[in-house]
């Protein structure tokens, strides 16, 4: 895999103004994605995983900071010049329920981006295209005349696959694109996207909850809390050696196939604060087994661990002590 980086996200922010003050959905984030990989994010409800994928895709609009997609800032682009460059990036989104017009047949929804941008040629050409990406995708060429609403949940994930793939993206966002089907589904749709990668070179942002899918589909993985980097790097060094407390709490507690298996859990209290009010110093301090005063005083700087950044004072302390206190489960 080439590590040179198709996206170099640097500092990226957003704030959304309300009248109970601002929300920062995402304070200072920066990694890169490196041409050809598949990039996990990862983080509970409220991390701002879904505000940092669209947020790259210039689909909401950052506060500060900048993203390098092939040596352009897409973020300085005018109208003109991001409609171009959309075409190089695609998004795949959550619910393949909502995610389709129920007024356009499948024809349709696979073509419209070939018209906006241009592509494919007259209608014939267009269809064969369709057809095309269809079976590519899993589907029947014939599929092409139904409406969304006759197809199932994974049928429907396909179709917007293949939307996306029409206009032949180099990037893609996958915003949990997996999560709303059922398990057996989700294996296909997984295999289909690795398939996919390895046909076109696509590099991917895939945006998940679930921990099992991640380790198997992602070659890299950035873990997010409320708004910020805790942790990234190689996802195989990051799932054997968890670095951030808060990763190893996500690990800790991803469900195990052996149901005979002890596993040490860590247990996390309390929610997620509120991006209207986050804790001083360290976002996670309020969650931690390991928080110290300090913790309250000083964001916390990236530094090099193992390999991987981690965003913690204590990661290196912590390596070469004992775990924090844990639920031993069956």
């Amino acid at each position: 895999m080439d590590k040179t980086p198709l996206l170099s996200i640097s500092g990226l922010g957003k704030i959304f103004p309300g009248k109970a003050g601002d929300v920062h959905a995402l304070r200072d984030v920066s990694f890169d994605i490196p041409r050809g990989a598949i990039v996990g994010l990862v983080g509970e409800s409220g991390s701002g995983k879904t505000t940092l994928g669209r947020s790259i895709l210039r689909l909401i609009a950052p506060s500060s900071g900048s993203v390098i997609f092939d040596g352009t800032d897409i973020l300085g682009l005018n109208t003109r010049e991001m409609r171009l460059m959309r075409r190089r990036m695609q998004i795949i989104f959550q619910d393949p329920f909502s995610s389709l017009n129920p007024r356009m047949r499948v024809r349709g929804i696979i073509e419209e981006g070939l018209i906006t941008h241009g592509l494919g040629g007259n209608a014939a050409s267009r269809r064969d295209i369709v057809a095309s990406l269809l079976e590519e995708v899993g589907l029947q060429a014939d599929h092409m005349t139904r409406f969304a609403h006759e197809f199932s949940g994974g049928q429907r994930q396909r179709i917007g696959i293949a939307r996306a793939l029409a206009v032949e993206p180099e990037f893609i966002v996958a915003d949990e694109s997996v999560s709303a089907l059922d398990v057996s589904v989700q294996a296909q749709i997984l295999n289909l996207l690795l398939d996919l990668r390895e046909k076109r070179n696509l590099t991917m942002l895939f945006i998940a909850h679930d921990l099992s899918v991640v380790e198997y589909l992602c070659d890299e993985l950035v873990v997010l809390y409320l708004g910020r980097v805790v942790e990234s790097g190689e996802a195989r060094k990051i799932y054997d050696t968890p670095a951030h407390p808060y990763t190893q709490a996500l690990l800790s507690a991803a469900p195990i196939a052996d149901p005979t298996a002890h596993k040490n859990r860590q247990i996390l209290q309390g929610d997620i604060p509120s991006p209207l009010n986050p804790p001083s110093g360290c976002v996670f301090r309020t969650r931690c087994f390991y928080a110290q005063e300090s913790c309250a005083e000083t964001v916390p700087a990236d530094r090099i661990l193992n390999g991987r950044k981690v965003a913690c004072d204590l990661a290196e302390t912590l390596s070469k002590s004992e775990q924090a206190p844990t639920e031993t489960t069956l």
